[in-house]
């Protein structure tokens, strides 16, 4: 088994090394590329290092998978060469997700729209993949009529420029590079992605039609607001679902924590309730806070925490690379 990491160097890349080791897959080989300009660099796999190789060189290694995680331009030149090789694709950037002939995949949701035909698999946006682990269970009996979803992102999802602005504003000095249009240091931002003509933006709608893909739903009714918080650890979200039919909120609470990968924290008289700090560094997603709206008939608050940098994308590619072996499809 050879895998590929495309995109080695940036905080996801050297995330999904990480969790390769911790997982236990089976490799042989592993290859590592990246830009030009990180030609050359070092990085430890299971105690050994490897030097990071040129993009064609990669290419070139016949390689069985390869876990992109290097950006959609990027995504856009090297996923068809490899696909064309024979080589499964797991790509984490945007490029992929609305193609329609492009499983967006979940493995605890959706691997069953995976087949030896599909050499390009797309990760979810972070946001969308803790969202649909712990609605999904609820999707199945109540059915969703509405989903209204505010998220409080972490630094960690803008890289390693957005914690450094956050680390460089928290020592009181100027960041070399901005990576929000605004201080994020004591501050939020209603801004995550690029505004576009619905004066929504890029990162919110992506939570709409990733979520509907997913969850086989086109028509879900569903409405996003993205910001930025000034934390590292995972992000955070608020969700309203209208279900269809009634539900019972103990039932509810049952289901939820019934789903594979799902922690329930959700005991608010203790102060118990999921945050970044909880997640930072774990695979799984947390929910709490786990309580009917009292606003409209068949209403569900709650609230869903989850590390981007792992179950939000490292670790859910993984997964699927190991889903691929374990089925002896690569």
């Amino acid at each position: 088994m050879k895998i590929a990491i495309v995109g080695a160097t940036g905080l996801v890349g050297r995330m999904m090394i990480k969790v390769l080791e911790e997982m236990s897959i089976p490799i042989d080989k592993l290859v590592l590329t990246a830009s030009s300009k990180s030609e050359g660099k070092k990085l430890i796999y299971n105690g050994k290092e490897h030097t990071v190789i040129s993009m064609e060189e990669a290419l070139q290694s016949q390689v069985d998978i390869a876990l992109f995680s290097a950006g959609s331009s990027v995504s856009k030149e090297w996923a068809p060469k490899y696909a064309a090789l024979g080589i499964y694709v797991i790509d984490n950037s945007s490029a992929w997700r609305m193609d329609k002939n492009v499983p967006l995949v979940v493995p605890e949701i959706n691997t069953d729209h995976i087949n030896k035909e599909t050499k390009i698999i797309a990760n979810p946006n972070c946001s969308t993949i803790q969202l649909v682990i712990a609605i999904k269970p609820l999707q199945h009996i109540y059915g969703i009529k509405r989903l209204v979803i505010s998220t409080y992102q972490s630094v960690t999802g803008s890289g390693i420029k957005g914690i450094h602005q956050l680390e460089s504003e928290r020592k009181g000095e100027k960041p070399e590079e901005m990576a929000y249009p605004y201080a994020i240091d004591k501050n939020i931002i209603p801004h995550g992605g690029d505004f576009i003509e619905n004066d929504y933006t890029s990162e919110e709608m992506k939570l709409v039609y990733e979520t509907r893909k997913i969850l086989s739903a086109p028509e879900m009714a569903i409405t996003t607001t993205v910001a930025r918080v000034p934390v590292t650890g995972g992000h955070s979200e608020a969700v309203n679902i209208e279900f269809e039919r009634s539900f019972d909120i103990d039932e509810a609470k049952k289901l939820i924590g019934m789903m594979p990968g799902v922690v329930v924290l959700d005991f608010p008289q203790a102060n118990i309730y999921p945050m970044p700090i909880i997640s930072k560094g774990k695979d799984q997603v947390f929910v709490g806070r786990i309580r009917r709206d009292e606003s409209i008939d068949n209403g569900l608050n709650m609230w869903i925490v989850a590390d981007n940098l792992r179950k939000g994308a490292a670790t859910n590619a993984v997964q699927i690379a190991q889903y691929l072996i374990h089925n002896k499809l690569a």
